[in-house]
């Protein structure tokens, strides 16, 4: 397995505990390569002709795949193992991140004490909005902002490690490339762009935000999420690495920020964990806290239902049903130019840009103001 990129936050490991991790890695290499590959003979062979035959017709969406390839006993048995792959990620990351809990809080506010580039401002009065709260997102017990103990930061030290591993190393050692693909974008589309301020909304750990500090080195950076522990760990981490980015708990529908005040605003797959009705809700906010001539970018996993032929959305609608992403497969049926027309961007503005790409491709959505 690829190591992660160091920093003075990421959780050392044991023998054992690498190995474990080690065999994760592996594990999902397998079901991902070739057991799931499997899934294209079976669709082919069994569920279509079953489909045809109850139908009339080949399948007219991911839908009617899923209702009944379910049932078949390959696919059953490869999407148990996708699923235990994902559960057992959390399981390595939450053994080795418990067993140092307390010298990685204790390094967070040693680290936080002494910061010279970047600040954290908590607000336990924030709430967690339902979409986040009715589901353990991604299988995380406690999902990413339950606090576990005083000045906690185990959500972020399991999940830098874990989405690591879940990319098997393709998002770049910090995981970084969906930040460094939205800014690629800009680089090629607009290539005089120079925001004097940036705001990442929901960045978790941060991985996404720092290509910024290094894209922007004159701009001054705000990053929020709702989860306050992963908002500890994200500014030790930052610190660490020399960058300089504020952070605070806040809720990207509502923020504290006034009026007009950031020149660029981002997110990295943070849509498909909100819902609907919070994507209209965040495109207003994004409009209000604009600049004239700002821009908005929001990077977001590619979509697939208006590209993909049916079984191939199918595979990819896979963390709606297995994941707890509830909003995936319904983020991918929407029209995103409804909301930003809603929040008040000028329809031709708008930007729906599928081409980009970097390890991986990325969608990126958004608008000028």
């Amino acid at each position: 397995m690829p190591l992660p990129g160091a920093h003075a936050m990421l959780p050392a490991t044991d023998h054992d505990e690498a190995a474990r991790m080690e065999f994760v890695f592996s594990f999902k290499e397998h079901v991902t390569k070739d057991v799931a590959a499997g899934n294209k003979s079976v669709f082919e062979r069994r569920v279509s002709p079953a489909l045809v035959r109850s139908l009339g017709r080949a399948p007219k969406d991911r839908h009617e795949v899923h209702r009944v390839i379910k049932h078949d006993p390959y696919w059953q048995m490869s999407g148990s193992l996708s699923r235990l792959y994902q559960e057992l990620k959390q399981e390595v990351g939450e053994s080795v991140a418990h067993r140092r809990i307390e010298e990685l809080s204790g390094r967070a506010r040693a680290i936080r004490s002494g910061a010279k580039h970047s600040t954290l401002r908590l607000d336990p009065t924030v709430a967690v909005p339902r979409y986040q709260s009715a589901v353990d997102i991604h299988l995380m017990p406690g999902s990413y902002y339950t606090d576990r103990t005083a000045d906690d930061v185990t959500a972020g030290a399991i999940y830098d490690p874990g989405v690591y591993m879940f990319a098997m190393g393709s998002m770049g050692p910090y995981n970084e490339d969906m930040g460094r693909a939205v800014i690629k974008w800009i680089k090629a589309h607009r290539p005089n762009f120079q925001p004097r301020s940036i705001l990442d909304m929901g960045c978790a750990v941060g991985h996404c935000t720092l290509p910024y500090a290094d894209a922007f080195p004159s701009a001054e950076i705000h990053a929020i999420d709702v989860g306050a522990p992963v908002l500890r760990y994200a500014q030790a981490r930052a610190e660490s690495l020399g960058c300089a980015i504020h952070f605070s708990q806040q809720n990207a529908e509502a923020t504290d920020f006034s009026d007009g005040y950031f020149d660029l605003i981002v997110s990295h797959i943070l849509l498909h964990e909100t819902s609907n009705r919070a994507i209209y809700s965040i495109m207003r906010e994004c409009h209000r806290l604009l600049s004239s001539g700002g821009l908005v970018l929001h990077g977001e996993v590619p979509f697939f239902n208006q590209t993909a032929d049916p079984f191939t959305a199918f595979t990819r609608d896979w963390s709606t049903h297995y994941n707890a992403e509830p909003f995936w497969g319904r983020l991918h049926d929407m029209d995103l130019r409804k909301p930003a027309e809603d929040a008040g961007f000028d329809p031709t503005n708008v930007i729906l840009d599928n081409s980009t790409a970097s390890a991986v491709p990325w969608l990126v959505y958004g608008a000028t103001k």
